[in-house]
């Protein structure tokens, strides 16, 4: 049995537990559906055409065994490590457990650099201004906000998930209600359309899964949140299952205007089906497109500077990170660093590279994780919230399967 006692679900810590459910399922939307579905969408479609609303699915649910094990153990250990703590609970190494952390903050690190480049490039065509200088002011402003409390910052990114999905609300509502005739693939697609091999189905589902991709950093909250044993499962399951509706109405709603082809050419395909739904011009989108990647940045900031917290508290070397601020227990100089590299990387490094290094790193997480949880299972008294084991045995081989099929395509 491992050594490290599962700490008790309410019990008071240097962070302060004043986060409710509304504000995490909120911030779970949000950080999951970021801006991804808004560029995703087109090259799924490329590759499953008229399929594309049944890809969304099947990759939801493949995403949601892990998300399932993420709540779990966000339950039994609500501490602020996430991945690292489960790591060194179920496998009882320190040292794997600060590699994985390492892992999973540098891609959050990496992850934000490059929306932080992106976002302010959508900010552009609203403000004129150098992009050097709205990388650093927008970067100091999210790291103060989130050195300024976390349910400031939770609450800052609950009202830009609002942004977000209301702008995918408006897309779907222009598909449906617009004046432009219905798509043909609405009607002969299955009997026009050339037959779609295995080859393309498995790269639109690992594409519709990184569109999933978010929840891991949610649990990095819990040591936060009031109740945690109720509030990060319930968020977890609920915010998972908001996206997966909101990700198969825009993909019906897109194929019911626009063609595969025709998604898959666009650089800015839900731009393209308001445009084609409505005649009118989808300014918006450059507005939606900044508070998707301000929500991006803050949450993986966020995330960050408390994998750091908690491998501080742990690793001697890593200790001036491990304390948080008396008076707004928050990370502070975590959050000061982690908004440090993020700026830096905006300013310094092209990282669109780099985006599929971040999700192979991830799938690989994801796999230790489901693995952890079976120890952990086999060892420890049943959680609050209790998973069948034969979940995270699933998770963790349909996460093989796809870092596999990620590796080879």
């Amino acid at each position: 049995m491992s050594s490290h006692k599962t700490p008790p679900p309410n019990t008071r810590s240097e962070l302060e537990r004043e986060i409710g459910l509304g504000v995490m399922i909120f911030y779970a939307v949000g950080v999951m559906i970021g801006g991804g579905i808004y560029v995703l969408i087109g090259n799924v479609a490329g590759l499953a055409g008229a399929l594309t609303p049944l890809i969304f699915a099947v990759a939801g649910l493949a995403a949601g065994l892990t998300a399932a094990s993420f709540a779990e153990l966000s339950a039994r250990l609500p501490e602020a490590g996430g991945s690292a703590t489960y790591t060194l609970h179920g496998f009882n190494s320190q040292t794997l457990s600060i590699i994985v952390g390492s892992a999973v903050a540098l891609t959050g690190l990496l992850s934000a650099g490059a929306v932080l480049q992106g976002g302010v490039g959508y900010l552009q065509a609203l403000v004129s201004a150098p992009s050097t200088l709205l990388i650093v002011t927008v970067g100091i402003a999210l790291t103060a906000l989130a050195i300024w409390g976390a349910l400031e910052s939770l609450s800052t990114a609950a009202v830009l998930a609002l942004i977000e999905i209301l702008g995918l609300l408006i897309v779907i509502a222009a598909a449906f209600f617009g004046d432009a005739q219905p798509n043909a693939v609405d009607h002969s697609i299955a009997a026009t359309a050339p037959p779609i091999s295995l080859g393309p189905l498995m790269g639109a589902v690992i594409l519709a899964f990184f569109a999933f991709i978010g929840f891991e950093d949610v649990v990095n909250m819990a040591e936060e949140a009031r109740n945690p044993s109720r509030t990060m499962p319930l968020a977890l399951l609920v915010s998972f299952v908001i996206v997966i509706l909101i990700y198969g109405c825009v993909a019906v709603a897109a194929l019911h205007v626009v063609t595969p082809a025709e998604l898959q050419a666009s650089e800015r395909p839900l731009a393209l089906v308001y445009e084609q739904a409505t005649g009118k011009p989808a300014s918006f989108i450059a507005l939606i497109g900044v508070a998707a990647a301000l929500n991006g940045v803050l949450a993986q900031i966020v995330m960050s500077a408390r994998i750091l917290l908690s491998l501080g508290r742990r690793t001697p070397a890593l200790l001036w990170f491990g304390v948080t601020h008396p008076r707004l227990k928050t990370p502070m100089r975590a959050t000061i660093l982690t908004g440090t590299v993020v700026i830096i990387l905006a300013l310094t490094i092209r990282l669109e590279g780099l985006a599929s290094a971040t999700s192979l790193i991830l799938l690989g997480v994801f796999v230790l994780i489901n693995i952890a949880l079976i120890r952990i299972k086999r060892t420890s008294v049943p959680s609050p919230f209790n998973l069948p084991i034969w979940i995270p045995y699933a998770g963790a081989i349909v996460s093989a399967i796809i870092l596999v099929g990620a590796l080879i395509s």
